[in-house]
């Protein structure tokens, strides 16, 4: 939707920290807001590393425009193992949360529903357990965050107001919602308390740009994406993908080389697949999106290399904006 300010319009700009622990729905409520795709979405914990500036523009009435940088951050949790990768995405987490002007705590309340009754899974009970340590994290900072209670679908409708009442009741939150980030209901009504909590000001980005991402970088996001929704199951959370070579082409094409990292051997051989049946599935899902994103055709070319320090290599870290020496 093209949005043209008004010339006698209120405008209004900043930016919004989306917080919460791993698959709370943090990067679909990001989507859903700047209403395309600017973060990838998978099952795996722990998908979005780094802070993802996406760009929505509100209309709250016809005298009032907002742009809402959402900072959609990595998932807040606990470290189960002190890596240097998992205490460099918690800092960024919590750093996206004290340089904006309003949070917004997204929780999973199936997940935390299912641990409830004694009916989730492991992944359920430390989202549980995350979600408590967030809001400790939240109740140290003086803005009051918004509470998203998120795939409220997965939800008995019974259980919706006692289940606000005890975050009401053990968080200190300015307001909260209850959303279906996939389904897009209870989302209108976080956008206008969005957008109405953003300081006066004038626009930080032009009003048609989605996202704040360097190209190489979102087209390695894309990759990586396709990389664990294609290996959900047998890929460990150790790998990576970095953009090497990005040429631009006579005919208006690009070609794109771009290396996965894996810690193992054994890591390699799952990414290749049998006769090259996964890395092959995994190219043409990424290049359709990366045709798709970027309106022209993409020549991209995948090479998977094994290299077992990689989650202590610096450059790592500071192409994708993260602190290093935490």
């Amino acid at each position: 939707m093209e949005i043209t300010p008004k010339t006698d319009a209120v405008i209004r700009s900043g930016f919004a920290a989306i917080v919460g622990a791993p698959n709370a729905g943090k990067s679909t409520l990001t989507n859903r807001l700047v209403g395309e795709k600017v973060s990838i979405v998978t099952h795996k914990v722990q998908t979005t590393r780094f802070q993802i500036r996406a760009i929505a523009m509100l209309e709250t009435t016809d005298k009032v425009l907002s742009q809402v940088v959402l900072v959609d951050t990595p998932g807040i949790f606990a470290p189960r193992k002190q890596d240097r990768l998992s205490k460099s995405m918690v800092h960024a987490a919590w750093s996206g949360a004290d340089d904006s002007n309003a949070i917004v705590h997204v929780v999973d309340a199936g997940a935390w529903y299912r641990h409830k009754i004694g009916e989730g899974d492991a992944q359920d009970r430390l989202g549980s357990e995350d979600t408590e340590m967030v809001m400790a994290g939240l109740a140290k900072r003086e803005r009051k965050a918004a509470l998203v209670l998120n795939k409220m679908d997965t939800v008995p409708k019974e259980e919706m107001l006692p289940m606000m009442a005890h975050f009401d009741e053990h968080g200190d939150y300015a307001k909260i919602f209850v959303v279906s980030a996939t389904k897009g209901e209870g989302v209108p009504e976080l956008a206008a308390y969005l957008a109405d909590a953003m300081p006066e000001g004038p626009l930080l980005y032009p009003v048609d740009q989605a996202a704040d991402i360097p190209v190489r970088l979102m087209a390695a996001e894309i990759t990586r994406e396709k990389l664990f929704l294609r290996l959900h199951d047998e890929l460990p959370y150790a790998s990576m993908v970095e953009t090497e070579k990005w040429s631009e082409r006579k005919d208006g094409s690009v070609k794109i080389d771009q290396i996965i990292y894996v810690r193992r051997g054994t890591q390699k051989a799952i990414v290749l697949g049998k006769g090259g049946a996964a890395i092959k599935d995994i190219g043409a899902s990424a290049r359709k999106e990366m045709q798709e994103w970027l309106g022209r055709k993409v020549h991209l070319f995948l090479f998977v290399k094994v290299r077992e320090n990689w989650m202590d290599d610096r450059a790592r870290y500071t192409e994708s904006g993260l602190e290093f020496d935490v």
